[in-house]
């Protein structure tokens, strides 16, 4: 365990041709041709190729080498050279291999079921595809901190269990407390207005869970939430920090891990485009748009999957629609005072058909205000007398936005399916494994 090992992503970048290395890692494909057995190896840095050639090992690494599965742990030393025809251009012309663990035959081979993949998501894992989408996510939630983090945020945690519902009773999933009533948070939002008042800008990364019996390719049931909440800011100055948030994670993802993206089939040429100002437009202008374009919309209500790619069909970036009807968003949405019946909102839609990544807006600060609009919705006051409170004791303007953290890998990397951007997707008919 103390020998020294290279990672093979070394290898890979030209560092190590023509030196001695000692690698470790899982058998990736392997094939044999007479005397000789090409293994390519993986670890958490790349693939590369080991030749074990029958007289250049001992016995017992030529049948190590010999009887190792897919998966099957293993060690190699060798002799790095550049080869074109090799994965990566590079090859191991090993003077050892070595068996840690040679496990069993591994189950998943080409060609199978979606929901055999699903079924067997912990080894599914371990694909190339996954792992690089993993990896991808991995940046941009540290790019998504980066930027909070140099604009004075605070990183703060909420509960996750709650008696208060934030979007609506509907999507609630129920939990027995001890006997009492509670349920998983759909957002942290609520929570989030508490830490205001003493750090002024504050986030929360954490997941959430809706019960919606939805099976469309961008819902699912628990997802990672990042939600910021900023006193004195409206709802305009909230749309600026999520243009440049947004902005920021696209060209740093494509400027620094622009083989990453490549790996996945995303040109990084789509994310540099990504810059503020993004378009905007009023949610009466879209539903114009949209019945200008044959789309049938019945005004006062939510726009479906079909009528966000609509609206961002030919969009380099993505589109700001604001100043939705009240009756179409949560209670806690401040209604213009210009423009009444309608809630100083945004949601913001990605473009390429991925549809709302951010729903953000400015709160209801007055305590008569959120009264009022907390009877119009019939809910019960002492459900929230915590919230209610907060507007009693030194309440501010503020504003804040929720940003699915799948929906955000799913359309940076123009995933087909959401279920792909998170390790072990929960949606309507899987909670296993």
């Amino acid at each position: 365990m103390l020998m020294h090992f290279t990672p093979i992503s070394s290898i890979l970048e030209g560092k190590e041709t023509g030196k001695q290395v000692l690698i470790r890692g899982w058998v990736y494909r392997k094939r044999s041709s007479g005397g000789m057995h090409f293994v390519v190896i993986r670890d958490s840095s790349g693939v590369i190729q080991c030749a074990v050639k029958k007289d250049a090992v001992s016995e017992k690494a030529f049948g190590d080498a010999e009887k190792t599965f897919i998966e099957s742990s293993i060690t190699c030393a060798g002799t790095v050279s550049e080869d074109k025809r090799a994965p990566g251009g590079f090859e191991i012309k090993a003077t050892d291999f070595s068996l840690v663990y040679l496990g069993e035959p591994f189950p998943i081979a080409k060609d199978q079921s979606v929901e055999f993949l699903l079924d067997t998501r912990h080894l599914w894992l371990r694909s190339q595809r996954l792992t690089n989408i993993m990896k991808a996510r991995d940046y941009l939630t540290r790019y998504l901190r980066e930027f909070l983090f140099s604009n004075d945020f605070w990183e703060l945690s909420p509960p996750i269990i709650t008696r208060a519902g934030c979007e609506g009773g509907s999507t609630l999933f129920n939990v027995d407390y001890f006997g009492e009533q509670a349920y998983l948070t759909q957002s942290g939002q609520l929570y989030n207005e508490a830490f205001i008042t003493s750090h002024e800008k504050v986030f929360i990364l954490a997941p959430s869970f809706r019960a919606e019996p939805s099976r469309t390719v961008r819902h699912l049931c628990e997802y990672w939430h990042l939600e910021p909440e900023m006193a004195w800011v409206d709802n305009e100055g909230n749309m600026k920090v999520q243009e440049e948030m947004i902005s920021y994670v696209c060209q740093k993802l494509a400027k620094e891990r622009a083989d990453l993206l490549k790996s996945l089939g995303r040109n990084p040429d789509d994310l540099l485009a990504v810059k503020p100002p993004f378009p905007r437009m009023s949610y009466l202008d879209a539903c114009d748009k949209l019945e200008g374009m044959g789309l049938k919309m019945e005004r006062g209500k939510d726009f479906g999957a079909d009528e966000e790619a609509a609206l961002t069909k030919g969009l380099k970036t993505p589109l700001f629609v604001h100043h939705y009807p009240k009756g179409a968003k949560a209670f806690y949405m401040r209604e213009d005072p210009e423009q009444k019946g309608y809630v100083l909102c945004a949601d913001l839609l990605a473009p390429e058909g991925h549809g709302e990544v951010i729903g953000g807006s400015e709160r209801i600060w007055d305590l008569s205000e959120l009264q009022k609009r907390m009877k119009e919705e019939k809910l019960e006051e002492k459900d929230y007398q915590w919230y209610v409170d907060l507007r009693r004791y030194g309440s501010v303007p503020h504003s804040g936005f929720g940003l699915g953290i799948e929906r955000l890998v799913k359309w940076t990397l123009n995933l087909d399916h959401i279920r792909d951007a998170i390790p072990f997707p929960r949606v309507l008919n899987r909670v296993y494994p």
